[in-house]
């Protein structure tokens, strides 16, 4: 497992601490409701606490991080509405990148997310399977060519790893999420602009029913 919360090897600043916190939130390492201790956050990542805080207000910002009165900074816990919202908020940036993405060279963009599929038809860890689903999606946005889907992607992003790594007993079976991802593919590299629309609202759908049943 990769630690996020260690020393830094390359001149900190507050995006790279930003950064840093942000992936060990999205995998678990910061988890969901966890008060973050500034002294100890500073000692893992060897950075002094001027930008230390800098880079914890960017994820407060963000929504990633909370902080209470009297109490401190902790990691945001993702209850069931937070969920449904989040993924209100990525379908609206998802659908966004697929009608850009048909504008433009759709086959080309096709292929790539469809060797993303075959990576998750071939992966056998249920992390792994997960890893590649999100770096598909990652993928989709990214190859939207818009910096400022990108930027706001990145957060919901992190709050859907939170939600697999809580929530992985309601999370679909490999096979279910390999067709929904290839049939997506499909339909971004064939042009089809409305079925690819009909196909991410039904895959958010889908996502937030699962990850909501309890």
């Amino acid at each position: 497992m990769t630690n996020y919360i260690e020393p830094l090897v390359q001149e900190s600043t507050p995006s790279i601490i930003a950064d840093r916190l942000r992936k060990a939130i999205g995998h678990g390492e910061l988890k969901p409701g966890m008060q973050l201790g500034e002294a100890d956050l500073a000692r893992k990542l060897g950075v002094s606490r001027g930008p230390l805080r800098e880079g914890m207000q960017r994820l407060t910002q963000e929504g990633l991080l909370i902080a209470i009165r009297n109490r401190g900074l902790f990691v945001v816990d993702m209850t069931a509405d937070d969920v449904r919202d989040m993924y209100l908020a990525r379908e609206a940036i998802e659908r966004a990148a697929a009608r850009k993405i048909i504008e433009g060279d759709h086959a080309a963009a096709g292929e790539v997310l469809l060797a993303l599929v075959a990576e998750m038809a071939a992966a056998t860890d249920p992390a792994e399977v997960s890893e590649v689903d999100i770096a598909f999606h990652e993928r989709l946005v990214a190859l939207a060519g818009s910096p400022r889907l990108s930027r706001m992607h990145r957060t919901f992003i992190t709050e859907t790893r939170m939600c697999i790594h809580a929530l992985e007993e309601t999370y679909a079976a490999a096979e279910v999420r390999v067709e929904e991802h290839r049939a997506l593919a499909e339909a971004i590299k064939t042009g089809d602009t409305a079925l690819a629309d009909h196909l991410l609202i039904a895959h958010m759908d889908d996502a937030i029913a699962r990850l909501t049943t309890r």
